[in-house]
């Protein structure tokens, strides 16, 4: 899973905090949950003291059955492989944002203890305290947005005013602020951030030691072994595009000779807003509904199942500073199709997928050409297990500690 190049007299260990609104077990949160936690874990396994301060969504540890947890002054309290994750109390929430009365207190009392901090995610309260209490004590911070730095979608003017308030100060006192591509850098930068202080890591993906049985997706859900399967698997939000995927499919089916014994899967977790409601009614509307599966989210052996059994993966954003599910899709050997709002288009460009604009004609074309020539599937299909083994996260974690030690090293005394 990791090398396990342990801390030594050349290489000394750090102390790390991490904060990032929400955190495993809360998968639902998005692909952000996986990715911090296995930056955590890795890190934690090259012999660093890793504390993960996040937000508290209902945590229990029956949830959590791979953490040792218990009750602290602050919530919840948990360990895993060498991680430390405090859940902070929450009084009350709006979406993803989380209003948690101790935090001020809790980074006062133990930042100091810190010597880097990495800050993940925007438009919380978490990091713009964390980072108030780093700069009060000098240690050194650094911001990754994750993908969220140019607001859009939704809520853009709270998100702007976020900025305004409390997120240019976060930024400006950042030692440097982490792309995962670099399409989000260029994002950064359109947005005036001085590209010197930009690093660009990318992510990486984490498969799993033995992987589920091929077929089980299919037969737990009866999907006959003929029958292509598309496969989107994500949260059920407007910016990842699933209602593109719909009308692609239509689009396809209409078109396609072959495209009778098909079926499009839609796997993710419902948003409160109803959008999954309205992704159903456009499948009526478009007369694929008895075609379209909504199987809600899928998470460890089930997802690792869905992709092995998909013939193609879709994620067909609007705009992705990453890709995650696109790599672990590649990770099981299935061709993937990605638009080019995505970060990893040009890892997946020819190499084990194709890459088409954010158009559902063009995600029609990209479906025809990868479920109707077979030899061109199979040519993705066999070269993604070597694609997939370059995207370890071997490098990101080698190059986060290169970044914490440039930060220490440029560090006013403490």
């Amino acid at each position: 899973m990791y090398g396990l190049q342990r801390a030594c007299k050349g290489n000394p260990s750090m102390r790390i905090l991490k904060t990032v609104q929400a955190y495993y077990p809360f998968q639902e949160k998005g692909g952000p949950v996986v990715k911090v936690r296995a930056i955590a874990l890795g890190l934690a396994h090259r012999g660093h003291h890793i504390m993960v301060v996040t937000a508290d969504f209902g945590f229990e540890p029956s949830l959590a059955p791979t953490m040792n947890a218990e009750r602290c002054r602050w919530g919840w309290h948990a360990r895993e492989q060498g991680v430390e994750t405090i859940f902070l109390r929450n009084w009350g929430h709006y979406r993803a944002l989380t209003l948690n009365p101790g935090m001020m207190n809790f980074f006062a009392a133990s930042v100091k203890s810190y010597e880097v901090v990495h800050i993940y995610g925007l438009y919380d309260l978490l990091g713009p305290a964390v980072a108030f209490s780093c700069r009060r004590h000098s240690i050194p911070y650094v911001v990754e947005p994750m993908g969220m730095f140019r607001p859009i979608v939704r809520n853009l003017r709270l998100k702007r005013l976020y900025h305004v308030l409390l997120g240019n100060r976060l930024l400006r006192g950042a030692y440097r602020v982490i792309a995962t591509s670099e399409q989000e850098k260029q994002e950064l930068v359109s947005g005036g951030i001085d590209p010197v202080r930009i690093v660009v890591r990318r992510n990486g993906v984490d498969v799993p030691a033995s992987m589920p049985r091929a077929g089980s997706f299919r037969e737990k859900w009866a999907i006959a072994p003929q029958t292509r399967t598309i496969l989107y698997l994500g949260r059920m939000v407007a910016k990842k595009g699933p209602d593109l995927l719909l009308e692609a499919y239509a689009l396809w089916r209409r078109e396609s000779r072959d495209s009778v014994s098909s079926v499009l899967v839609l796997a993710g977790p419902e948003e409160r807003d109803g959008y999954s409601a309205r992704l159903k009614a456009l499948a009526e509307e478009l007369g694929i509904r008895a075609n379209v599966l909504f199987t809600g989210p899928l998470y460890d052996d089930a997802k690792w199942a869905a992709y092995r059994d998909a013939d193609v993966f879709v994620l067909p954003s609007r705009n992705e500073n990453f890709g995650n599910s696109a790599a672990e899709a590649m990770a099981c050997g299935t061709p993937v199709i990605v638009t080019d709002q995505c970060g990893i288009a040009p890892i997946v460009n020819g190499r084990t997928g194709l890459v088409v604009p954010y158009d559902s004609n063009a995600v029609a074309g990209a479906l025809k050409t990868l479920l109707e020539n077979s030899a061109l599937a199979a040519e993705f299909r066999d070269a993604c297990p070597g694609v997939a083994r370059d995207l370890s996260w071997e490098e990101p974690l080698s190059q986060m500690e290169e970044l914490y030690r440039s930060a220490l090293a440029a560090a006013p005394a403490r």
